[in-house]
């Protein structure tokens, strides 16, 4: 095998510290070990994910090759061990899933959707305009304007954290506001 040869002169001159070669070894050699991941593997996310494995252990194992042995039978064994490995993980993974039914769906039904249904963009303004001036303010910074803490802290003369809390004031009223409780600043 003509490869294997070119591939264990790489290998050997990388060895000894030939960066360029060692580069080349890795650019070649990645088709096959993809070839040999995707005979195992359908999805291509695992495909490439045991590809890198195996230039990961090849890269970590370098040192144990030996330059006088063929290449070719060294590569095969750590990539098989790398997808046996990626096997195996998923094997264990599936076992602890469990298959998603309707049942699980957050907002599978129109109820649970009520909510932001009944608040339209007026009726949001409206409850803005009427939380107290620095939530109200910190509000428009901070969530419609959608500045930074910083900005809006320089744009209102308001410190950081009075920032935050009157956001987070601001939102639990606003809450109160569009759940129909109108008695909320």
């Amino acid at each position: 095998m003509l490869r294997d040869v070119d591939w264990a002169i790489l290998m050997a001159h990388a060895q000894g510290g030939d960066r360029e070669a060692y580069r080349r070894l890795l650019k070649e050699i990645s088709p096959y070990l993809r070839s040999l991941a995707a005979a195992s593997h359908r999805d291509s996310r695992d495909i490439e994910d045991t590809v890198q494995d195996v230039l990961l252990s090849v890269h970590s194992i370098r040192h144990t090759y030996d330059p006088a042995r063929p290449f070719g039978p060294w590569l095969i064994a750590i990539a098989r061990r790398r997808i046996v490995d990626r096997l195996r993980r998923q094997g264990r993974s599936a076992l602890h899933e469990t298959p998603l039914t309707p049942e699980h769906e957050t907002f599978a039904t129109a109820e649970a959707n009520y909510a932001e249904e009944g608040a339209d963009a007026s009726t949001v303004r409206d409850a803005v305009e009427r939380l107290p001036p620095g939530q109200r303010e910190a509000i428009k910074l901070m969530k419609l304007q959608e500045m930074s803490l910083r900005q809006a802290a320089a744009a209102s003369g308001m410190s950081i954290g009075a920032l935050k809390v009157a956001t987070h004031r601001g939102l639990k009223n606003l809450r109160k506001l569009l759940a129909g409780r109108g008695d909320a600043p």
